[in-house]
């Protein structure tokens, strides 16, 4: 996962140095419409955390003097990535963060990767632009089971991608979820899935994706 390619790179960004004031950061927040920005070191190199305007609010609501460093409200500190971290790393480290911190070989502050980038990765991962219908496919854990699903799915036509998702909840179900090419027409899917069927994999759920949009 290139994360340079991804990423909002700082000269873009707006930014606040730790020698700021709540203020300052508030009025900063307030013109530029973000709920929160990062927080770099005077020298603008270094992530010292996250300011959110609404930490602020409820500073000044409480009696708290705007005065203050912005580094007393600074959230996030550990929350950031290498841009060399792999696609599992990033994806369990921004949950529910709006953005993570890139940082760059040297630990300096490259920019920050969005949440709205990481749903593209997966949007484009799962082919949502040129795919036609997703098939949702259960099967047990059954030696095999993904040979047998592209075996019968390569007899129709292509895979446009194939993404597993296991279930520890249900019987240690895992659901295939198979993206068709575009082109595909009802009965040619209407014929892969009876095929699926008769190996014993069903298909609990058709999407198609044309109708999402």
């Amino acid at each position: 996962m290139l994360i340079k390619n991804l990423c909002i790179p700082k000269i873009n960004l707006t930014t606040i140095t730790e020698d700021a004031t709540l203020k300052e950061t508030l009025d900063i927040l307030e013109e530029d419409g973000y709920r929160c920005v990062p927080v770099l070191d005077n020298k603008s190199e270094k992530f010292i955390g996250n300011i959110y305007k609404m930490h602020i609010y409820r500073h000044a609501a409480n009696g708290g003097d705007l005065s203050d460093n912005v580094t007393s409200l600074i959230k996030n500190q550990t929350k950031h990535i290498s841009i060399n971290s792999s696609f599992f790393e990033v994806f369990f480290t921004i949950k529910e963060l709006p953005y993570i911190a890139v940082l760059n070989e040297q630990g300096d502050f490259y920019g920050i990767l969005t949440h709205g980038k990481l749903l593209g990765v997966l949007q484009d991962a799962w082919n949502i632009d040129s795919g036609s219908y997703v098939l949702t496919i259960a099967t047990g854990e059954v030696p095999g089971s993904l040979t047998k699903i592209t075996k019968v799915i390569d007899k129709y036509t292509t895979i446009a991608s194939l993404i597993t998702m296991d279930s520890q909840v249900e019987d240690y179900i895992r659901r295939v979820l198979v993206t068709l090419p575009a082109g595909i027409t009802e009965t040619e899917k209407d014929a892969i899935v009876t095929a699926l069927d008769r190996k014993g994999l069903r298909v609990i759920e058709v999407e198609h994706l044309k109708m999402k949009k």
